[in-house]
């Protein structure tokens, strides 16, 4: 048997099998490339894989990244900076026509900032913006469709968990891909507000307007800012100016999130213990993620497969952008019925040496892929941020949050044709730190 069918059968038999079976992505990526380079080479190298690379791999100092940022993301999340946000943005845009659902996105953009998880985005806001657009009497189908997609900006918004899992794959530079992400969080933010804006204008009833207030209370309001806009100065400035590595970034934000939210008594012991705990969970989570993605890309190394598909794509007499279309739908598709971020790990080791192959800029391409990740998890059937708010919000059908979506897809989808077109968006901040 060849090694090609060999890497076929083990792809499309026995991974989809042990996804069928309801294995976590890690542990099936891992006993597929296991069993798969034991197979193709000898079982003593595959047992010297999982022994020497997992080894090499989690003795970097630089993947102490991925805990520091999750726990900043939860530190922030129990200590009430999420509430703060969400006030400021309300007394500040509450009174416009939809203007909750606004505050809504504005306030996922800038927790968004200090916090690298989209599930942890999506239940922090549904917690402090559900109850307030129930209040004002905002449609279901908008309160629900908001809090789901604005979730998602914490997947493009640095520090990203998403691109710190990619550049660990991929060998990049971690702060180019942060700052890649910087402007493509910002216009797909505004995308959402661009929606929210027409919805409110077609179907008034949907975001009815909240009382007005003072421009007193707007100014004093902007204090609840000034924490997250610290953080997002030390953390993404120090990347940008070179004085922090990644490491060191996620280091000083959760000290000074710890430092401040002590100091103000914010953070009782039991919600820090609470951080502790989650921490643990999403990082070891990540890891089994990472762990699997070595053993399987390098049993898909030895079978030549990504290597084969580059070669083939390349070959072809088309743009190499039909191809990219075709690569987006793959993973739109496939974030639909696998955890995204799974999906993006398992399959990394295919696409991206194709993508290298196309000519395609590494960093526009993982931010790329990124966001069309980040779709994954607002898509029925697995839609991770559609069960967060469905688990926050009972009296919600899931059948109307699933329509909510569909609001905001089409934000979503227009975003990546933007960057497609103008792929300066993405490279402008990471050229200009060279």
């Amino acid at each position: 048997m060849s090694m090609t069918m060999i890497g076929l059968l083990g792809i499309l038999v026995l991974l989809l099998v042990l996804f069928l079976l309801g294995m976590p992505v890690g542990f099936a990526m891992g006993i597929v490339g296991f069993c798969g380079f034991w197979y193709a080479v000898s079982f003593e190298a595959a047992i010297n894989l999982v022994a020497n690379d997992v080894w090499t791999t989690f003795s970097k100092y630089g993947l102490t990244v991925v805990p520091l940022f999750i726990l900043l993301g939860y530190i922030a999340f129990n200590s009430g900076i999420a509430e703060r946000l969400y006030a400021a943005a309300y007394k500040w845009v509450g009174q416009w026509r939809g203007g909750l659902a606004i505050a809504t996105i504005g306030a996922d953009e800038l927790f968004a900032a200090i916090c690298g998880s989209n599930t942890a985005t999506a239940a922090t806001m549904g917690t402090v913006a559900l109850p307030q657009m129930k209040k004002y009497n905002y449609d279901t189908r908008l309160s629900s469709g908001t809090v789901v997609t604005g979730g998602t900006l914490g997947t493009v918004m640095p520090p990203s968990v998403v691109l710190i899992v990619i550049g660990l794959q991929t060998e990049q530079s971690i702060i180019d891909l942060f700052l890649g992400g910087i402007l493509p969080a910002v216009v797909l933010g505004l995308l959402f507000v661009l929606t929210i804006f027409i919805l409110c204008r077609i179907f008034p009833h949907y975001g009815p307007s909240a009382p007005k207030t003072s421009w007193r209370e707007r100014w004093r309001s902007l204090w609840g800012v000034v924490e997250a806009v610290i953080i997002f100065a030390l953390v993404i400035g120090g990347l940008y100016s070179g004085l922090f590595t990644p490491t060191e970034a996620g280091a000083v934000g959760v000290f000074f999130a710890l430092a401040v939210t002590v100091v103000t008594r914010r953070l009782t012991w039991k919600k820090f213990v609470s951080s502790m705990l989650d921490t643990l969970k999403i990082t070891s989570m990540v890891f089994f993620l990472i762990t699997g993605a070595i053993i399987f890309g390098r049993f898909l190394a030895v079978t030549r497969i990504p290597f084969m598909i580059a070669e083939f794509a390349s070959s072809l007499p088309v743009s190499p952008y039909i191809i990219l279309i075709f690569i987006l739908l793959i993973y739109l598709i496939g974030g639909c019925f696998v955890d995204s971020l799974g999906f993006l790990v398992m399959t990394i080791p295919i696409f991206f040496p194709l993508g290298m192959a196309l000519g395609f800029d590494p960093i526009w391409y993982s931010i790329l892929l990124t966001m069309v990740t980040t779709m994954g998890a607002i898509t029925p059937p697995v839609g991770v941020n559609i069960y967060v708010v469905k688990a926050l919000a009972p009296e919600i059908e899931l059948v109307t949050i699933f329509k909510s979506v569909s609001f905001f897809l089409m934000a979503c989808i227009i975003s990546i044709i933007i960057l497609i077109i103008f792929p300066d968006i993405v490279l402008i901040i990471p050229n200009m730190a060279k």
